[in-house]
């Protein structure tokens, strides 16, 4: 089964041509020998570039592949910029399993021997699929208020661990070859990938995980106009079955029949813009995976439109150095300040700190100012993040995971905005949100919001103030006390080893005055004991010293 599944791989990729990936001169002569036997094999799409053909062989090898896909397509420190293209092009096309199936999935995750225990009713046939689940349309009683309630039931397919533990046991061995092999297999870290892709796979197998996160983001935009998120019913939520609240709303890429509706694009497009900083300024907490199939807009918000998001099985996060060092990268870039723009990717860490700062700046100019020339509708910033990363690569710059995930969802968010509103200017759209975020983090505004925050933790601590007042002072005066006791005795110890000195020089003087008394008693005793009285006068009035 490995052995047919292995060969499965094999001949897809070579009849996509992907074998070009590798330049002939590094395999060995019996390589490009079998290559050429294998004629069976042969590129079967040779007037397409290489690119769109990857994107093509990982959409037929099945649901493990687009998303190793899709994940690559966030490594600009890894593929080249059409490369990125392509794989963010990716999208779940899966044929269904059986609806009954998923039936009997359902009622043995929940407990239950039919599902009209639990269920008003239960649509056999799947309303959606995707590689790791599927969604069955399903209506419930609220355990709320007993009201009826339209609802999906999203349920993991069955076997899919089993079948993710295959694939990526062959990945592994083929990234193991080809870290050891190939000239480039250092750098590219083909082992480390496919690590971070299998830790992505079981995060998204976990519904009860993507449960929580849809829970955290549904309060953050409680009672908001611009996004809704569904409520989950937790309580029929297990691992590999998740009960959420059913939503009836025009996927975002259908610019027809937002028309149609009377739809604001414009306006929706640039709500698109401030959902996504919404979430990541405000709350550094952000669906991570908002391509269109995860994306619907209200259809009863026409003049004041409003996005509903599904799917959260991939969120990011930032902490609060993050947030501030992306906000002001993104105003000096509005600002064409370079010198600010290298300056910051130095200081956050994100490039060696030996980096020579004038030439990254002059690096950074070289690829943005072409750019700047025009008019600022008609500029991707997309283009210029993936310029970007190209060329801080060159300067070792480290890959950032809490931005891997923000830079893939930036692609997406300006993706949909411009399919809605070609005219969208994004720079514009976001630079006074970004201003007005950097002044909150300053000034009047931010001790404010840090007395609130702090607020909880000091009424916590206030009664306790007066007891730890008291044991300070306590300290403090025990401290000193023993402080004066230990100057008294160093003054006591001093005095007692001068008057000891006092005595032994006293003794030294006497034996040279005998001395000399005896060799030249009249030369010598006067000048002597009369120098000796001064020297001991003088010794004795300096050791009296305190």
């Amino acid at each position: 089964m490995r052995a047919f599944r292995l060969y499965k791989i094999l001949s897809t990729l070579l009849k996509h041509g992907v074998d070009d990936l590798i330049p002939r001169r590094w395999l060995p002569w019996y390589i490009r020998f079998w290559r050429r036997c294998a004629f069976w094999l042969r590129n079967r799409h040779p007037d397409k570039p290489l690119a769109e053909r990857l994107r093509m062989a990982l959409e037929a090898l099945g649901p493990v592949y687009v998303k190793l896909g899709q994940m690559l397509s966030t490594r600009h420190d890894l593929l080249e910029p059409d490369m990125i293209l392509q794989l963010s092009m990716l999208q779940d096309r899966v044929v269904p399993f059986p609806g009954e199936e998923a039936k009997r999935l359902i009622e043995k995750s929940l407990g239950i021997a039919d599902m009209s225990e639990l269920f008003e009713s239960f649509t056999v046939k799947p309303l959606a699929s995707a590689s790791i689940a599927q969604v069955h349309s399903a209506v419930i009683k609220r355990p709320d208020n007993g009201q009826e309630q339209d609802v999906v039931v999203k349920v993991t397919r069955p076997g899919i661990v089993k079948t993710i533990d295959a694939d990526l046991e062959l990945m592994e061995a083929v990234a193991r070859l080809a870290a050891r092999y190939l000239p480039d297999g250092k750098r590219l870290k083909p082992v480390e990938v496919i690590h971070e892709y299998r830790k992505t796979l079981y995060n998204e197998l976990s519904l009860d995980r993507e449960a929580a996160n849809a829970i955290q983001l549904r309060r953050n935009f409680t009672d908001s106009e611009l996004l809704y998120i569904p409520e989950v019913f937790s309580e029929f939520t297990r691992p590999n079955v998740m009960v959420m609240e059913r939503i009836y709303g025009v996927p975002v890429n259908d610019v027809a029949r937002l028309r149609e509706l009377g739809i604001d694009l414009k306006t929706l497009a640039e709500r698109g813009v401030e959902v996504f900083f919404t979430q990541v300024f405000r709350d550094s907490f952000f669906h991570a995976d908002m391509h269109p199939g995860n994306i619907f807009v209200d259809p009863d918000s026409a003049k004041n439109p409003r996005y509903f998001a599904v799917d959260f099985g991939i969120v990011g996060t930032l902490n609060r150095e993050d947030k501030r060092y992306l906000a002001e990268n993104f105003i000096a870039f509005f600002n064409r300040d370079y010198r600010k723009v290298a300056e910051l990717h130095v200081d956050s860490g994100w490039v060696p700190t030996d980096t020579n700062i004038e030439e990254f700046e002059s690096a950074i100019r070289t690829v943005c100012e072409p750019i700047f020339e025009k008019p600022l509708a008609e500029i991707s910033f997309a283009n210029v993040l993936l310029n970007l990363f190209n060329t801080a690569r060159r300067f070792e710059m480290e890959v950032q995971p809490q931005l891997v995930l923000l830079q893939k969802t930036l692609l997406y968010v300006e993706g949909l905005g411009r399919q809605l509103y070609p005219q969208l200017d994004l720079w514009k759209t976001a630079k006074p949100y970004l201003e007005r975020w950097m002044q909150e983090q300053i000034g009047w505004r931010a001790l404010v919001r840090s007395l609130k925050e702090q607020a909880p933790y000091w009424a916590e601590k206030l009664p306790e103030m007066p007891t730890l007042l008291y044991d300070t002072l306590k300290q403090v005066r025990n401290s000193s006390r023993d402080a004066q006791q230990y100057a008294d005795a160093f003054i006591e110890h001093q005095k007692r080893a001068a008057v000891s000195r006092w005595w032994s020089l006293l003794a030294v003087s006497l034996t040279i005055t005998t001395a000399a008394f005896v060799v030249a008693p009249m030369m010598v005793v006067w000048p002597t004991v009369t120098g000796l009285a001064a020297v001991l006068t003088w010794w004795r009035a300096w050791s009296a010293k305190p």
